[in-house]
């Protein structure tokens, strides 16, 4: 049975290009796309994924 406990990105937007994360696995993050579910899961590393937020936040991935 999976555990993952699923939440929306507090980034995602109203247009359906949605992102949702999975925290609470002992592994990692996982992440998939809101609009296909079935399509697959990523994870990520505790520490991998704390470094892409950390980054996302400080605008090292702004256009």
């Amino acid at each position: 049975m999976d555990q993952r406990r699923w939440r929306k990105s507090t980034r995602s937007g109203a247009n359906g290009s949605c992102v949702e994360v999975a925290t609470n696995l002992a592994d990692g993050v996982a992440v998939r796309d809101t609009k296909n579910r079935a399509g697959g899961v990523l994870v990520f590393p505790r520490a991998e994924w704390a470094a892409f937020i950390e980054a996302a936040k400080s605008g090292a991935f702004n256009l």
